[in-house]
């Protein structure tokens, strides 16, 4: 047998996707540092494969993309398995908690609460859902009718960032669009519900405005209308890339024309944003900073890939043109994140979760340790390198 037309680049990338999938499903917190203990008795192990987060979320997120692009039977396989162990009766059983008043309780087990982040695993299933692969109907429609006539509201009908541990009121926070908008905008398409869809474009529209700093095209983490004002004014990247990730995924996701009116201003939003990037960019690691403008912060992988994704998704669906500068940024970063995996595909040097800080000295301060996000941002990086590079 003859592997003289093997592409060496992709063998070493899936490779790499491999590792980082193994690395994704046996992440654990062995020392409880990470746990996160709610008022209520209740332990969210948003570190650990097998509890409902936005980490697992934005993990399933990355299988599914794989699985896409390559048809890899396992990243689908496990997507399954993993919403089989919590939606079926009698393995995990799922207690909406509080249950909705607008539909019955789903006598099902985990007890979790609705909220921004929670949302976000939701986008996957609904994909899943579309590709007949499983029948999930009952919980888009639940968690997508909670979205819209349920969950709290800031002025002007902003999803408010509500969490786990705080209802942040008045407050819109930039990771929103990936954990609840882009949700809420698929499971329209899913189930046939345009309104779901035309309160997405109205999400998006309202944080650009309210979240997009107009001096250097990057975006603070926060803005609350209880004051008006941005907290620390952070421009924190992790933040940023989720920007960078779902802009272009909103209007891939919608199949936006080049003439529509809302893809236009996303995309004049994007390009200002990634021309920031580019210019804050470090130019010996490829990495940006956790405090994107601020060199004394330390360099952060987990945001680096979901710019170099961002961006290689960008320049594909010829959102930006195809100009040296941003393919080198492009680049640079994919190779930052190839030189932050360990040999047992570990993404380092990853930002923990993090809060909007009243004084930036706090984004300093968050650890660094290997989780869901990170992993899975990296191989959404290396996916779209795949598709768009090799």
């Amino acid at each position: 047998m003859s592997f003289r037309n093997v592409n060496p680049a992709k063998v070493a990338t899936i490779r790499h996707i491999n590792s980082l999938i193994t690395c994704l499903v046996n992440i654990k917190d062995e020392t409880g540092e990470f746990l996160m203990p709610l008022a209520d008795g209740r332990i969210i192990d948003t570190k650990g494969w097998e509890d409902w987060e936005w980490t697992h979320g934005v993990g399933l997120y990355g299988l599914l993309k794989f699985h896409e692009i390559t048809g890899d039977q396992r990243a689908l396989d496990i997507a399954l398995k993993w919403f089989k162990d919590r939606f079926e009766v009698g393995t995990t059983k799922v207690k909406l908690f509080p249950p909705s008043p607008r539909r019955r309780r789903i006598d099902l087990t985990i007890v979790w609460t609705q909220n921004v982040n929670t949302m976000s695993p939701l986008l996957t299933a609904a994909y899943l859902h579309e590709k007949g692969a499983a029948d999930y109907r009952v919980h888009l429609d639940s968690w997508a009718e909670w979205v819209m006539y349920d969950m709290p509201r800031t002025e002007e009908g902003g999803l408010q960032h509500i969490t786990y541990l705080t209802e942040n009121y008045q407050q819109l926070w930039d990771d929103t669009l990936m954990m609840s908008v882009l949700p809420l905008a698929k499971i329209g398409l899913v189930l046939n519900r345009p309104h779901y869809v035309e309160e997405a474009k109205r999400q998006f529209l309202l944080h650009v405005k309210y979240l997009q700093d107009l001096r250097t095209g990057l975006w603070f983490h926060g803005w609350t209308f209880d004051g008006r004002h941005h907290f620390a004014k952070a421009l924190w990247g992790r933040g940023n890339c989720w920007v960078t990730v779902a802009i272009p995924g909103f209007i891939e996701l919608l199949g936006l024309p080049e003439t529509d009116g809302v893809r236009k201003f996303l995309v004049t939003s994007l390009v200002a944003q990634i021309d920031a990037l580019v210019k804050y960019q470090d130019p010996e690691t490829g990495l940006w900073h956790t405090l994107i403008d601020d060199p004394t912060s330390y360099l952060e992988a987990s945001a680096t890939a979901g710019f170099a994704y961002g961006i290689a998704k960008a320049l594909r669906m010829r959102l930006i043109p195809r100009e040296e500068r941003y393919l080198e940024a492009a680049r640079k970063a994919m190779e930052g994140v190839l030189a932050n995996i360990s040999e047992e595909g570990e993404l380092k040097q990853t930002s923990f979760g993090t809060p909007v800080f009243d004084d930036l000295e706090g984004y300093k301060k968050i650890p660094l340790t290997s989780m869901p996000y990170g992993q899975s941002l990296a191989l959404l990086a290396l996916t779209e390198h795949l598709r768009t590079f090799i």
